[in-house]
């Protein structure tokens, strides 16, 4: 059977690229075939979840009806003027709307290592777009509620395996909205360099570091590990540079793939990479890679933890608000990546050199004139900046533990 899981091989392409024709056709001289683009999404999720993904298939058609009744409720309670809208009330829907998510998250950790039967490809990114539904319900940004337009909105499916996260206001303007000639020849174009570049990305570059050039490179640094102290060799270092370059040309050719289909089909996906290892510092960073994630947990998580907890006057120094909102910030994160301890430390890394790097920024605009400001301190920043991330890419890549407790 020919694998047809999302951008794994040629026959997706093509396939995809005969699926769109149509499409492409209609939204060129105007018309947007919704119908038919439907069809579409429903053809490639059943290719994604046949077969032995069937019961991932059954999962995620209870998802779509659990997560749909939520915010129709929630929508529902919230826009009747009858109810006080209480806190406890959006706080359920939340916790509702992420309970599937949590059991798939920690199903491993008390069954063993198996999988949870709930589970599907792609619950997260959906959940996000669930979760962020429902704030901005509470928060009066969504008006109306469309059942055909959210189904369509969660399970758009460029985007379900990997992301970009899109937000529901953006995706339905763009849906309601049939580009012109001129700026639809333009997305084309636009979708198809990104389609190409994914195509390097992806199956040349990532495949160069991740298949090629990371195994044997972990296989040296693993024989090592007793010969040097705490098993840190020259290879373990290689090893750190190698699975930084194949998760960005790897994770980076899947967002490229999905935001050049979706600007196929008329749909502007946010982007999910700018060059992000051109930071110059930490914050920057996260400003630029993953993009459509690292916006949604800071809007969702980081700003509101943030206004309530001076809503609530918690601590009267802004500065320990914002420095425990990023330790709660990537904490969650870690998490969400996995319940093992390296994913929680590659967290907590990051929200410490936050809070350092949110203290040099204030200590550099206080003393502006005492700190040299050039070419050579430019690229320095970038320099540790990018070797700092590498660092975390390599707590999060799981070889220490390797190393230290195998």
């Amino acid at each position: 059977m020919i694998n047809l899981q999302p951008y794994q091989n040629p026959q997706y392409f093509i396939l995809l690229l005969v699926a769109l024709l149509p499409l492409m056709f209609g939204l060129y001289h105007g018309h947007r075939w919704r119908i038919y683009e439907s069809f579409v999404s429903l053809l490639f999720l059943f290719f994604i979840f046949d077969a032995e993904k069937t019961n991932q298939g059954i999962a995620l058609i209870a998802y779509t009806v659990i997560q749909t009744l939520i915010v129709k409720c929630y929508f529902s309670y919230r826009t009747n003027k009858k109810y006080n809208n209480s806190f406890w009330i959006f706080t359920l829907a939340i916790v509702l709307s992420i309970l599937q998510l949590v059991i798939v998250k920690f199903t491993p950790l008390f069954a063993h290592g198996h999988d949870s039967i709930v589970g599907f490809l792609g619950i997260s990114y959906l959940t996000f777009k669930t979760v962020g539904m429902i704030m901005e319900i509470r928060d009066g940004a969504i008006k109306e509620f469309n059942l055909w337009k959210f189904l369509h909105f969660l399970l758009f499916f460029p985007t379900i395996s990997s992301g970009p996260i899109d937000r529901y206001r953006r995706f339905i303007k763009d849906y309601d909205h049939v580009p012109s000639q001129d700026k639809y020849v333009e997305l084309i174009g636009k979708g198809l360099h990104n389609i190409f570049m994914g195509f390097l990305y992806k199956f040349l570059l990532g495949y160069l570091f991740g298949t090629l050039w990371l195994p044997q490179i972990q296989q040296l640094a693993l024989a090592q590990r007793h010969t040097v102290p705490f098993g840190i060799s020259i290879y373990l270092i290689g090893y750190m540079y190698c699975y930084s370059m194949y998760l960005f040309f790897d994770f980076a050719g899947y967002s490229l793939f999905a935001v050049g289909v979706s600007y196929l089909m008329g749909i502007e996906t946010p982007v999910n990479f700018n060059k992000p290892f051109a930071a110059h510092n930490l914050k920057e960073f996260w400003n630029r890679w993953h993009m459509t994630l690292s916006f949604w947990f800071r809007d969702y998580i980081y700003m509101r933890f943030v206004f309530w907890a001076m809503k609530h006057k918690l601590l009267k120094s802004r500065i320990a608000m914002a420095n425990i909102g990023y330790l709660l910030l990537f904490l969650t994160m870690g998490i969400w990546h996995g319940e093992t301890w390296y994913y929680i430390v590659y967290g907590l890394f990051h929200a410490l050199v936050l809070i350092l790097t949110d203290a040099w920024l204030r200590f550099k605009k206080k003393h502006r004139q005492h700190i040299p400001s050039n070419w050579f301190t430019k690229y320095f920043a970038i320099f540790m900046t990018f070797n700092t991330v590498c660092f975390s890419f390599l707590i999060f890549s799981g070889i220490l533990d390797k190393l230290w407790f195998n």
